[in-house]
C-alpha cells in the first residue's frame, strides 16, 4: 500500500504539473469514495499553491449501478442542468478540473445496454458546453488514477483483495513517475521527451498514415494544418498543464472522411462499465460500415448509433510497444492506462486544438477542415508489437513511422 510520502507525492504531482494550480485558481475535483485520502491531501497541496477554492465532487459506483437497476428510463434520459452549467460556470471562470478515474471494469455487465447508452447519450449532450472548454483547452484539466478493490481484482484474479490493491497502487505510482525521488522533474523531462517527437511530426505534416498489423489494414488521410501534441501543453492563458498522467502517447486528429479499411482491436475497451473485447471495425471513407464483437456487440453497436459522428474517427494516437505500461505486459481494464501502451484511435469528437487555430473556429469551420464533431470520444486500442505505420508525404513517398510496433523515425 502506498505510504503516507507516496500519497503526499502524488498529490503534489496532480496539483503542481497535472493542473499546475494558479493563485486565485478555482480547482474542481471528481474523485471515488475510495480515493478520499488522496483527495485531502490533493485539497491542501491546492491551498497551499495559492487555489481559492477546491470544491469536491464525490461519485460511488454501487449507487449508480443501483439506479441503473431500479431507476424509471426516464430518468435515465435526463441529466441535472444545474451540474452541467455549474461546470460550464466554473470553466468560464478558469476553473482546472482534476479527475480521478479508477472504475470497476464489470460494474454494469448485468445491466441492459440500451439503459447505459441512454444515459450516456443524456450527459454528453448536458455537458456539451463545458467539454468545448476542456477539449479546445482553454482551461486546465487533468486525468489521474486510484485502485479500487474491484478494479484490482480484476487485473489479479488470484490474489487477495488487499495484496491486489497493493499491487496495483505500485505499478500507478511507477507508470506516474511517483517512485522516484523527485517526480515533478522527471515529468518536465519525460515531457521534453514527448516534445522532440511532436515536433519532428508536425513538420513532417503526412498527408496520409498507413496502418498494416493484427487485423489491420487501414488507410487515414490527414488533414492540412494537422497539429500533433504530447505530454505537457497549455491552456489559453498559457499555463502549462498535463492532460493525463501518465502519458505515453503522441496525438493529432484524422480527416472525419478519410479512414478506408479494417481496424482490429488488441485491448478490452471499458465502456459505460461494459467490456468490448476482440472488435473489428471497417471504414469505408471514413464512417464504419461494419463491425464484428467477440464481447459486448450490442454495447459496441449502441456506442456507435449515439450519433452520425459515432462512426467516425476524432483522433490517432502513437504509442510505443516499447512503453514503461506496456512492459508490465497487464490489461488495465482502463483507458488512462490502456491508452498509454499502445497505438490507439478515438471514435467521435476531434480535440479542436489538433489543427491550426482550431481552438477558436466554429463547428461549422472545423467541421469543413476534417475535423469530427459528436458526443462522444471514446479511445480504443489496436496497437501490437507487429504494428507498422508510414507516413505518405505530400509528394507521394512512404516514409517508416512505426517498424514491428516501435518508433522507426530519427530524432536530432
Amino acid at each position: 500500500m502506498p505510504t503516507d510520502l507516496d500519497l503526499e507525492k502524488y498529490a503534489e504531482l496532480a496539483v503542481r504539473v497535472g493542473i499546475n494550480v494558479q493563485q486565485g485558481q478555482t480547482l474542481v475535483v471528481s474523485a471515488p469514495l475510495t480515493a478520499v485520502e488522496l483527495v485531502r491531501k490533493i485539497t491542501r497541496k491546492a491551498y497551499e499553491a495559492g487555489a481559492k477554492n477546491v470544491h469536491v465532487e464525490w461519485n460511488d459506483e454501487e449507487i449508480t449501478k443501483i439506479k441503473y437497476e431500479l431507476a424509471p428510463d426516464e430518468a435515465l434520459s435526463e441529466y441535472p442542468m444545474f451540474r452541467a452549467k455549474g461546470w460550464e460556470e466554473f470553466a468560464a471562470n478558469g476553473a482546472g478540473f482534476l479527475s480521478i478515474y479508477s472504475t470497476n471494469p464489470d460494474l454494469l455487465k448485468d445491466i441492459d445496454p440500451k439503459r447505459v447508452a441512454a444515459a450516456t447519450k443524456a450527459a454528453g449532450t448536458a455537458l456539451q458546453g463545458w467539454r468545448h472548454y476542456t477539449m479546445a483547452h482553454k482551461v486546465a484539466w487533468s486525468l489521474i488514477s486510484t485502485p479500487t478493490p474491484e478494479w484490482a481484482a480484476k487485473m489479479f484474479p488470484d490474489l487477495p483483495v488487499d495484496e491486489a490493491v497493493a499491487k496495483l497502487w505500485e505499478l500507478i505510482l511507477k507508470a506516474t513517475r511517483v517512485d522516484l525521488d523527485d517526480p515533478v522533474q522527471e515529468w518536465k523531462e519525460h515531457n521534453a521527451r514527448l516534445s522532440k517527437t511532436v515536433d519532428y511530426l508536425n513538420k513532417k505534416q503526412y498527408r496520409q498514415l498507413v496502418y498494416k498489423g493484427e487485423g489491420t489494414d487501414l488507410t487515414v488521410n490527414m488533414p492540412d494544418n494537422h497539429v500533433w501534441h504530447g505530454g505537457s501543453t497549455d491552456n489559453e492563458k498559457g499555463v502549462t498543464f498535463n492532460p493525463n498522467m501518465p502519458t505515453e502517447e503522441v496525438f493529432t486528429m484524422p480527416h472525419k472522411d478519410g479512414a478506408n479499411g479494417t481496424v482490429r482491436s488488441t485491448k478490452p475497451l471499458n465502456y459505460g462499465g461494459n467490456l468490448i473485447d476482440n472488435f473489428t471495425l471497417r471504414f469505408e471513407n471514413g464512417k464504419v460500415v461494419d463491425f464484428t464483437a467477440e464481447q459486448g456487440y450490442e454495447t459496441l453497436k449502441l456506442l456507435l448509433d449515439t450519433d452520425e459522428g459515432a462512426r467516425m474517427l476524432g483522433e490517432l494516437a502513437l504509442v510505443p510497444h516499447r512503453s514503461p505500461i506496456s512492459d508490465t505486459n497487464l490489461i488495465f481494464y482502463n483507458t488512462l492506462f490502456d491508452e498509454n501502451a499502445s497505438c490507439h484511435f478515438a471514435l467521435g469528437r476531434a480535440y479542436p486544438i489538433t489543427i491550426e487555430g482550431g481552438s477558436e473556429m466554429s463547428k461549422e469551420q472545423l467541421s469543413e477542415r476534417g475535423a469530427n464533431d459528436s458526443l462522444i470520444h471514446v479511445d480504443f486500442m489496436m496497437g501490437s508489437s507487429s504494428m507498422n505505420i508510414d507516413g505518405i508525404t505530400a509528394d507521394g513517398r512512404a516514409e517508416p513511422i512505426f517498424r514491428d510496433g516501435n518508433w522507426a523515425i530519427e530524432l536530432d
